[in-house]
């Protein structure tokens, strides 16, 4: 395409703006009384129901970042709150306080999400079922199911001093929370789109040293034949996650899979 018709479709375009811009302009000189008491009456409305969400979800916990004392409280809250985002943690790793931090300032800005924590080595049928093995963990529970999940600090540019603004986006590519930035581009990168990213979210070698492999006792038979819907719609979605979030080869670093597991789904593919 030559630059005069590049010039010429320029042209159309912003001419068609012009006119959806008149149009807009002449409704709205075009009101009388009754039509801007409508939309008065409208906008009301919607600040009550707004409103009303937010007091729902304060009596609900929401706002604050509070550690579950015990593995059934999983449940009660995955129940009551349409949105959940969980930090599994150990108090012995040494990144997990990272991830307490950000979820304090998140937790009070994203008030239409739950954010809690949950001590993984007094759930181990959360973590069997979940397939928590690298610590910190952070999974997010959508209508009680599981739609995604971040391992370790991989997806965050694989280092400590990722901002919150960084996790934050990562949270919103499944609408976890509501979030009015850009999706396609990380927080760090949308200052100069033109220059190459240093770290891409899932660049860098995973590093066993900062996130540590999570070794429970079965104890699953404790909660046998209880929480079945619960567990199958939670296993259901991380099947979705891995067939949308990570490759085999991931998988296998995460160590979420065994080498002759990755083989199979590798031939599979073919």
């Amino acid at each position: 395409m030559n630059t005069e018709n590049i010039q010429q479709k320029v042209l159309e375009v912003t001419k068609n703006i012009e006119k959806q811009v008149d149009a807009a302009l002449e409704h709205i000189d075009n009101l009388d009384i009754n039509d801007l008491e409508q939309l008065r009456k409208q906008r009301m409305q919607e600040l009550k129901l707004q409103q009303g969400k937010r007091q729902e979800w304060l009596q609900k916990g929401h706002g604050s970042y509070e550690e579950l004392a015990e593995e059934r409280m999983f449940f009660d809250t995955v129940k009551k709150s349409e949105n959940v985002v969980i930090h599994f943690f150990t108090p012995t790793n040494t990144r997990s306080p990272i991830v307490d931090k950000h979820f304090k300032i998140l937790a009070s800005k994203h008030i239409e999400t739950k954010f809690v924590s949950l001590n993984a080595e007094k759930c181990p049928f959360l973590a069997e079922r979940l397939r928590i093995k690298v610590i910190p963990a952070i999974v997010c529970i959508k209508n009680a199911i599981m739609i995604d999940k971040i391992v370790g600090f991989t997806q965050l540019g694989n280092r400590d001093d990722f901002s919150t603004e960084l996790l934050e986006w990562r949270l919103a590519q499944n609408k976890i929370i509501e979030y009015d930035g850009d999706l396609s581009v990380p927080p760090d990168q949308q200052d100069n789109k033109e220059k190459p990213a240093k770290r891409t979210i899932r660049d860098g070698v995973f590093n066993n040293e900062s996130d540590d492999d999570l070794e429970l006792e079965d104890c699953s038979h404790q909660f046998e034949g209880k929480f079945d819907i619960f567990a199958n719609d939670l296993q259901g979605g991380l099947k979705k996650y891995n067939q949308n979030y990570l490759t085999p080869e991931e998988e296998l670093e995460l160590g979420l899979c065994d080498e002759e597991e990755n083989e199979k789904n590798a031939v599979k593919e073919k």
